[in-house]
């Protein structure tokens, strides 16, 4: 992969730096540099990389990649036709919508190789990118806007600035470049817990279902775990196994190493889930929930994908709202930067959190709500009744819901149900940082 190697001057300057290069500032990164934006892309490790998630993704998601022109005919991925939800030992399939705007398949591939491929994707489109540079803290200037990032490069740590008119954090659930800007988390929005092994598993590796179970029991206290379980196939002989928890306040953490050990031992013998086919250790990482920072943008700096606590309440789906987060920014910062510096680019950067509002606001504070009063208290047991899995009609407008299947009008009674529930939330309010709402 080529980088930039610091060499000159001109290496620490550019019009806008993404701080990350995860899915979120790949994307932006990749989107700036076809629209012809001097991008600069600061990743603190290396590639390839792995990261802690289910490597499952929605048709939505595989839109993303044909927009940012991943070849997902290549060698490594594999489709899924649906999903297969499993609870109280009942079963159904629910294959991916064929109607509407999204293509109807999904994909699985390892964050291993998927953010890889991404990375590379925004070098070839021209952004430049720094390894082992990891930002330490934002440039600013007398108003307090930000001007750039500190870093430090390399295994000797040499201290460095970086300057650019916009700067995106995408820096993870860690959000270090957001806090160093004031821009604290919300405690009263969801955060989960997720953690998964890969297992070899000749059995299930080539299922064409992304399987979630809904039916698990909390190890310590015997509760409905608040969240699901998931088994998704990779088609390499692997299988990524994982588990999802969104605590309530009043019933603590879950051990959810414990409460997976509890799981896989009820699993098919056959299916080889067992210690003696692990492939990785059990790795868990934390999920920011519904837009639990806020403003998505503020005086120079732009939020995107974790960092902005972009995961669905919903889902606990995060890669595809990176992904299109990341096209917003980079469309938003490129038309401003068409404007002279001063107030007319402020109003174009605030643009931002209005487009990112509007596609999710009513959606997330709906998710949030279920996230608190459901899912952290009961799980996903609730939703999966006998009645609801006995209906196909209940459990697609239930799929559609979970996943955010639909945010385009068509003739599909199911989207027009989605879309018409989703309407009835009222608009998040103006921000007092500057988010702004546009209606529509």
């Amino acid at each position: 992969m080529e980088t930039d190697e610091g060499a000159s001057a001109g290496d620490h300057q550019a019009q806008v730096i993404v701080v990350g290069a995860g899915p979120a500032g790949s994307a932006t990164a990749l989107h700036l540099a076809r629209a012809g934006v001097d991008v600069l892309l600061l990743e603190k490790g290396t590639f390839p990389r792995d990261k802690v998630c289910g490597d499952g993704l929605t048709p939505r998601g595989v839109q993303q990649l044909v927009r940012m022109g991943v070849d997902i005919d290549a060698p490594g991925w594999m489709r899924t036709k649906g999903m297969r939800w499993v609870c109280g030992g009942r079963q159904v399939h629910i294959d991916w919508p064929r109607s509407g705007s999204h293509p109807d398949f999904g994909l699985t591939r390892s964050r291993r190789d998927f953010d890889d491929i991404l990375v590379r994707q925004a070098v070839a489109a021209g952004a430049r990118l720094l390894l082992e540079t990891k930002a330490t803290g934002p440039l600013t200037d007398r108003a307090g806007r930000i001007t750039g990032v500190s870093a430090v490069v390399g295994a000797d740590q040499q201290p460095r600035n970086y300057h650019a008119s916009v700067v995106i954090a995408a820096d993870g659930a860690s959000a270090r470049t957001a806090l160093a800007m004031g821009l604290e988390r919300d405690p009263s929005r969801p955060v989960a817990t997720a953690a998964r092994r890969y297992y070899r598993s000749e059995a299930r590796t080539h299922d064409p279902y992304l399987e979630l179970w809904a039916d698990l029991l909390c190890s310590r206290t015997g509760r409905d775990l608040p969240g699901y379980g998931w088994i998704f196939p990779l088609g390499d002989g692997r299988v990524n196994v994982g588990l999802g928890a969104l605590p309530h306040r009043r019933h603590g953490a879950v051990d959810l190493r414990a409460t997976m050990e509890q799981w896989v031992t009820r699993l098919p013998p056959h299916w080889e889930l067992r210690e003696e086919n692990a492939d990785s250790p059990l790795r868990s990482a934390a999920l920011p929930m519904g837009f639990n920072r806020r403003p998505q943008y503020r005086r120079g700096l732009l939020l995107v994908g974790d960092s902005g606590g972009m995961v669905s309440p919903w889902s606990g789906e995060g890669i595809v709202q990176a992904m299109e987060a990341g096209e917003i920014a980079a469309e938003t910062v490129a038309l401003a930067l068409q404007r002279p510096g001063g107030a007319g680019r402020e109003q174009a950067l605030h643009q931002y959190a209005s487009e990112v509002n509007c596609r999710w606001g009513r959606y997330y504070r709906l998710g949030n709500t279920v996230a608190e009063l459901v899912f952290a208290r009961y799980g996903y047991r609730p939703l999966l009744n006998r009645r609801v899995m006995a209906s196909p009609t209940l459990v697609h407008t239930l799929a559609r819901l979970l996943t955010h299947g639909t945010d385009a009008p068509s003739g599909d009674l199911i989207d027009t149900v989605v879309r018409g529930l989703v309407r009835m939330v009222p608009a998040p309010r103006r921000h007092a940082g500057g988010l702004g709402v546009r209606r529509r």
